[in-house]
């Protein structure tokens, strides 16, 4: 089995294609997709195929999936990049790899998506069979282009399409968690976050690459605590503004995902069920 990598030099991917190395059997190989050869060049000392191109090249593409038999595109492009570039990567790249994935017969394809998808929440946590609903305070071009690859991606007839919705990915020396205080000082103090560490994430894609019979399902990853606004600030060591007392959430239940499907389904459980677990173990 030879599985592609894209994205492998964001803050998921560097973490999770180690993971996959480690978990290999014989025969079992791991290729990456780079811009550049020297970020390729860690993952080669580890035992990984690295291909040079650019996801958005063409030509690159069929270089990176010939001979494959999984894709795991964990590329994606967010924060501070204009809204066009978000779409090119996160979309338009992302289908051009599915058909790439499919004409060149690769029988597995993971997209990485995030549960910012799901748009505005309904009451309760977000099951996979929920529709996409545009809006709330963390609607933009990066969740929009994400739920439209998933659209274009699902109608591949014959890709073996498995989708992996992630929350707000932290640990392991990841900057995001102090990032959260950019949105978390203008929160309402109950307003929360959910989160889920980089051993879970990988967990959760390395049981959905490997599962069989269960093309055409998404999942759902997190962990089991969402965090508030006041927390996210006492983790950081940071004072806690007044006015997030005087604040209001409009919408208790945004992106509060149930993993109901993926405990059930593929045995997944958390190793980090939540961020003090992760804290306490020192894996932040």
């Amino acid at each position: 089995m030879l599985t592609l990598v894209t994205g492998t030099t964001g803050q998921v991917g560097r973490r999770f294609v180690p993971r996959l190395l480690a978990q290999s059997r014989p025969g079992e190989r791991v290729r990456v997709l780079v811009r550049d050869a020297g970020r390729g060049e860690p993952f080669a000392e580890l035992g990984a195929e690295v291909v040079v191109g650019d996801l958005r090249d063409t030509e690159a593409l069929g270089k990176a999936v010939a001979g494959v038999d999984a894709v795991v595109n964990v590329a994606a492009s967010f924060r501070g990049v204009p809204d066009e570039e978000a779409r090119a990567v996160n979309r338009d790249a992302a289908v051009e790899l599915g058909r790439a994935a499919l004409a060149a017969g690769v029988s597995r394809f993971v997209q990485v998506s995030t549960g910012l998808v799901y748009g505005t929440g309904r009451g309760r946590p977000l099951t996979e069979d929920d529709e996409s609903r545009p809006g709330g305070t963390m609607w933009g071009a990066y969740p929009e282009s994400k739920a439209a690859a998933e659209r274009e991606l699902r109608a591949l007839e014959g890709l073996d399409l498995r989708i992996a919705r992630l929350p707000f990915v932290y640990g392991e020396g990841d900057p995001h968690l102090a990032q959260s205080l950019m949105w978390a000082k203008n929160w309402a103090s109950n307003q929360r976050l959910h989160v889920g560490h980089h051993a879970d994430v990988a967990q959760g894609l390395l049981r959905i690459l490997h599962a069989p019979g269960i093309g055409g399902r998404a999942y759902n990853i997190a962990d089991d605590a969402p965090v508030t606004a006041v927390e996210l600030h006492q983790l950081n060591g940071a004072e806690i503004p007044g006015e997030l007392y005087e604040r209001v959430d409009p919408d208790p239940w945004l992106v509060i995902m149930s993993t109901e499907r993926i405990r059930r389904e593929l045995g997944y459980r958390p190793v980090y069920p939540s961020v003090y677990a992760a804290r306490d173990a020192g894996a932040l």
